[in-house]
Protein backbone atom coordinates (compact mmCIF):
# COMPACT_ATOMS: atom_id res chain seq x y z
CA UNK A 1 0.00 0.00 0.00
CA UNK A 2 1.28 3.72 -0.12
CA UNK A 3 1.13 6.32 1.66
CA UNK A 4 0.46 10.14 1.62
CA UNK A 5 4.15 10.99 2.40
CA UNK A 6 5.85 10.64 -1.36
CA UNK A 7 8.97 8.92 -1.73
CA UNK A 8 12.06 11.07 -1.52
CA UNK A 9 14.98 10.54 -3.66
CA UNK A 10 18.06 9.30 -2.29
CA UNK A 11 20.06 12.53 -1.49
CA UNK A 12 16.96 15.35 -1.47
CA UNK A 13 17.47 17.71 1.07
CA UNK A 14 14.08 19.21 2.24
CA UNK A 15 12.22 20.27 5.70
CA UNK A 16 11.48 18.10 8.14
CA UNK A 17 7.89 16.47 8.62
CA UNK A 18 7.53 18.79 11.54
CA UNK A 19 8.39 22.10 9.45
CA UNK A 20 5.92 21.11 6.59
CA UNK A 21 3.66 20.49 9.09
CA UNK A 22 4.21 24.23 10.15
CA UNK A 23 4.41 25.34 6.70
CA UNK A 24 1.36 24.17 6.22
CA UNK A 25 -0.42 25.86 9.50
CA UNK A 26 1.08 28.75 9.32
CA UNK A 27 0.32 29.30 5.33
CA UNK A 28 -2.73 28.18 4.82
CA UNK A 29 -3.48 26.73 1.27
CA UNK A 30 -7.01 27.05 0.47
CA UNK A 31 -7.79 30.86 1.82
CA UNK A 32 -5.74 32.74 -0.61
CA UNK A 33 -5.01 30.43 -3.35
CA UNK A 34 -7.41 31.87 -5.98
CA UNK A 35 -6.28 35.24 -4.93
CA UNK A 36 -2.65 34.65 -5.65
CA UNK A 37 -0.42 34.86 -8.61
CA UNK A 38 2.52 32.64 -7.73
CA UNK A 39 2.15 29.50 -6.20
CA UNK A 40 2.54 28.58 -1.98
CA UNK A 41 5.74 26.85 -3.34
CA UNK A 42 7.97 27.05 -6.01
CA UNK A 43 8.92 22.99 -5.82
CA UNK A 44 6.12 21.26 -6.78
CA UNK A 45 4.54 21.43 -2.64
CA UNK A 46 7.96 19.03 -1.79
CA UNK A 47 8.61 21.91 1.16
CA UNK A 48 4.94 21.66 2.27
CA UNK A 49 4.39 17.61 1.93
CA UNK A 50 4.06 15.38 -0.36
CA UNK A 51 3.14 17.13 -4.34
CA UNK A 52 0.03 15.94 -5.16
CA UNK A 53 0.85 14.20 -8.20
CA UNK A 54 3.56 11.76 -6.22
CA UNK A 55 0.13 10.74 -5.12
CA UNK A 56 -1.29 9.48 -8.36
CA UNK A 57 2.24 8.13 -9.53
CA UNK A 58 2.64 5.74 -6.22
CA UNK A 59 -0.85 4.64 -6.57
CA UNK A 60 0.28 3.63 -10.60
CA UNK A 61 3.18 2.43 -9.08
CA UNK A 62 2.25 0.43 -6.32
CA UNK A 63 -0.38 -1.17 -8.63
CA UNK A 64 1.96 -2.12 -11.23
CA UNK A 65 4.80 -3.36 -8.29
CA UNK A 66 4.50 -6.97 -9.65
CA UNK A 67 6.48 -5.99 -13.03
CA UNK A 68 9.01 -4.47 -10.48
CA UNK A 69 11.16 -6.99 -11.25
CA UNK A 70 14.53 -8.49 -12.24
CA UNK A 71 16.75 -5.85 -14.40
CA UNK A 72 15.18 -2.71 -13.51
CA UNK A 73 16.17 0.45 -14.97
CA UNK A 74 14.80 3.95 -14.01
CA UNK A 75 15.53 7.51 -14.79
CA UNK A 76 17.47 9.78 -12.44
CA UNK A 77 17.40 7.98 -8.89
CA UNK A 78 16.17 3.88 -7.98
CA UNK A 79 13.76 5.30 -5.52
CA UNK A 80 10.58 3.98 -6.86
CA UNK A 81 12.57 0.51 -7.55
CA UNK A 82 13.86 0.35 -4.35
CA UNK A 83 10.32 1.29 -3.14
CA UNK A 84 8.35 -1.12 -5.02
CA UNK A 85 10.24 -3.00 -6.82
CA UNK A 86 10.45 -7.22 -5.95
CA UNK A 87 12.77 -9.76 -7.01
CA UNK A 88 15.17 -6.90 -8.76
CA UNK A 89 18.36 -8.44 -9.54
CA UNK A 90 19.83 -5.26 -11.08
CA UNK A 91 18.92 -2.05 -10.99
CA UNK A 92 20.71 0.73 -13.10
CA UNK A 93 20.02 4.57 -13.24
CA UNK A 94 19.94 6.57 -16.71
CA UNK A 95 20.42 10.30 -16.92
CA UNK A 96 21.34 12.49 -19.64
CA UNK A 97 24.01 14.05 -17.62
CA UNK A 98 27.32 12.81 -15.98
CA UNK A 99 27.07 15.12 -13.05
CA UNK A 100 24.36 12.60 -11.37
CA UNK A 101 26.69 10.32 -8.96
CA UNK A 102 23.94 7.94 -9.08
CA UNK A 103 23.27 7.45 -12.96
CA UNK A 104 25.22 4.41 -13.85
CA UNK A 105 24.12 5.36 -17.96
CA UNK A 106 24.82 8.46 -18.80
CA UNK A 107 22.65 8.85 -22.24
CA UNK A 108 20.35 10.89 -24.39
CA UNK A 109 16.83 8.66 -24.37
CA UNK A 110 15.72 10.30 -28.01
CA UNK A 111 19.14 8.82 -29.61
CA UNK A 112 19.43 5.35 -31.74
CA UNK A 113 21.11 2.35 -29.77
CA UNK A 114 21.89 4.71 -26.79
CA UNK A 115 20.58 2.25 -24.51
CA UNK A 116 21.91 -1.54 -24.31
CA UNK A 117 19.05 -3.60 -26.50
CA UNK A 118 17.20 -6.07 -24.68
CA UNK A 119 18.55 -5.37 -21.32
CA UNK A 120 15.71 -4.46 -18.80
CA UNK A 121 12.53 -6.72 -17.59
CA UNK A 122 11.21 -2.74 -16.29
CA UNK A 123 11.71 0.37 -17.30
CA UNK A 124 10.32 3.17 -14.49
CA UNK A 125 9.52 6.49 -16.82
CA UNK A 126 8.31 9.50 -14.47
CA UNK A 127 7.55 12.71 -15.45
CA UNK A 128 9.93 12.70 -17.79
CA UNK A 129 9.36 12.67 -21.79
CA UNK A 130 8.16 16.14 -21.49
CA UNK A 131 11.88 17.02 -21.66
CA UNK A 132 12.60 15.29 -24.79
CA UNK A 133 11.77 16.74 -27.96
CA UNK A 134 12.11 13.85 -30.51
CA UNK A 135 8.89 11.81 -28.36
CA UNK A 136 9.07 9.23 -31.48
CA UNK A 137 12.80 8.39 -31.58
CA UNK A 138 12.50 8.05 -27.06
CA UNK A 139 9.43 5.90 -27.42
CA UNK A 140 11.27 3.31 -30.36
CA UNK A 141 14.86 3.21 -27.91
CA UNK A 142 12.60 2.69 -24.74
CA UNK A 143 10.64 -0.72 -26.60
CA UNK A 144 14.16 -1.47 -28.09
CA UNK A 145 16.10 -2.04 -24.41
CA UNK A 146 13.78 -3.43 -23.00
CA UNK A 147 13.71 -7.54 -23.00
CA UNK A 148 11.05 -9.35 -25.37
CA UNK A 149 8.04 -9.51 -22.32
CA UNK A 150 9.44 -6.47 -20.45
CA UNK A 151 7.31 -3.76 -19.08
CA UNK A 152 7.55 -0.14 -19.18
CA UNK A 153 5.78 2.16 -16.40
CA UNK A 154 5.15 5.68 -17.32
CA UNK A 155 3.96 8.61 -16.18
CA UNK A 156 3.27 12.00 -18.33
CA UNK A 157 1.90 15.75 -16.90
CA UNK A 158 -1.34 16.87 -17.97
CA UNK A 159 -0.95 20.00 -16.01
CA UNK A 160 1.87 21.16 -14.26
CA UNK A 161 4.19 24.37 -13.71
CA UNK A 162 7.46 24.66 -15.43
CA UNK A 163 10.59 24.55 -13.46
CA UNK A 164 12.85 26.74 -12.45
CA UNK A 165 15.86 25.18 -14.49
CA UNK A 166 13.39 23.98 -17.46
CA UNK A 167 12.25 27.06 -19.53
CA UNK A 168 14.52 25.69 -22.69
CA UNK A 169 13.64 22.77 -22.48
CA UNK A 170 10.26 21.32 -21.46
CA UNK A 171 8.55 20.59 -24.43
CA UNK A 172 4.95 18.79 -24.06
CA UNK A 173 2.06 18.18 -22.37
CA UNK A 174 0.15 14.69 -22.57
CA UNK A 175 -3.68 13.78 -22.71
CA UNK A 176 -4.70 10.04 -23.26
CA UNK A 177 -5.66 10.25 -26.69
CA UNK A 178 -1.72 11.59 -27.57
CA UNK A 179 -0.40 9.34 -25.20
CA UNK A 180 -2.33 6.17 -26.79
CA UNK A 181 -1.19 7.16 -30.20
CA UNK A 182 2.54 7.80 -29.35
CA UNK A 183 2.93 4.65 -27.57
CA UNK A 184 0.62 2.46 -30.05
CA UNK A 185 2.31 2.97 -32.96
CA UNK A 186 5.67 1.09 -31.01
CA UNK A 187 4.10 -1.22 -28.66
CA UNK A 188 0.94 -1.99 -30.61
CA UNK A 189 -2.02 -2.95 -28.95
CA UNK A 190 0.10 -3.80 -25.72
CA UNK A 191 -0.94 -0.79 -24.07
CA UNK A 192 -3.15 0.77 -21.17
CA UNK A 193 -3.79 4.45 -20.82
CA UNK A 194 -5.05 6.00 -17.65
CA UNK A 195 -5.54 9.89 -16.66
CA UNK A 196 -5.95 10.19 -13.42
CA UNK A 197 -6.53 13.62 -11.38
CA UNK A 198 -9.50 16.55 -11.27
CA UNK A 199 -9.91 19.96 -11.20
CA UNK A 200 -9.54 20.41 -7.18
CA UNK A 201 -6.10 18.22 -7.85
CA UNK A 202 -5.23 20.54 -10.46
CA UNK A 203 -5.75 23.07 -8.72
CA UNK A 204 -4.17 22.27 -5.52
CA UNK A 205 -0.93 20.67 -7.95
CA UNK A 206 -0.25 24.30 -9.71
CA UNK A 207 -0.64 26.48 -6.27
CA UNK A 208 2.12 24.43 -4.98
CA UNK A 209 -0.02 22.31 -1.88
CA UNK A 210 0.69 18.80 -0.79
CA UNK A 211 -1.23 16.07 -0.74
CA UNK A 212 -1.83 15.85 2.83
CA UNK A 213 -3.64 19.48 2.56
CA UNK A 214 -6.45 17.49 0.18
CA UNK A 215 -8.70 15.65 0.92
CA UNK A 216 -8.05 12.14 -0.28
CA UNK A 217 -12.00 10.86 -0.99
CA UNK A 218 -11.27 14.19 -3.62
CA UNK A 219 -8.09 13.12 -4.98
CA UNK A 220 -9.39 9.62 -5.79
CA UNK A 221 -11.82 11.22 -8.23
CA UNK A 222 -10.64 10.98 -11.69
CA UNK A 223 -12.32 13.39 -14.18
CA UNK A 224 -11.55 12.66 -17.89
CA UNK A 225 -11.83 16.33 -18.89
CA UNK A 226 -9.30 17.45 -16.10
CA UNK A 227 -6.50 14.94 -16.05
CA UNK A 228 -3.89 15.98 -13.82
CA UNK A 229 -1.38 13.53 -15.44
CA UNK A 230 -1.50 9.94 -17.64
CA UNK A 231 0.04 6.79 -16.67
CA UNK A 232 0.79 4.35 -19.57
CA UNK A 233 1.50 0.19 -19.40
CA UNK A 234 3.20 -0.88 -21.81
CA UNK A 235 4.67 -4.56 -22.71
CA UNK A 236 7.33 -5.44 -25.06
CA UNK A 237 6.04 -8.68 -27.14
CA UNK A 238 7.56 -11.94 -26.34
CA UNK A 239 8.60 -12.65 -30.41
CA UNK A 240 9.10 -9.01 -30.93
CA UNK A 241 9.50 -7.46 -34.65
CA UNK A 242 11.56 -4.98 -35.64
CA UNK A 243 10.53 -1.33 -34.86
Amino acid sequence: MTSRTAVKAPGVVSPSRPRRGLARLFRPAWIPILRRTKPLSGVWGWDRGAPVDRYYIEKFLDQHRRHIRGHVLEVGDSRYTGHFGSGVVSSDVLDISAANPQATIVADLALTDALPESAFDCFILVQTLQYVFDLEAAVREIHRTLKPGGVLLCTLPSVTRIGSRYLANDFWRFTPASARGLFRDVFGAAIEVTSVGNLLACTAFLGGLAAEEVSEKKLRVSDPYFPLLVTVSARKSSSPEAV
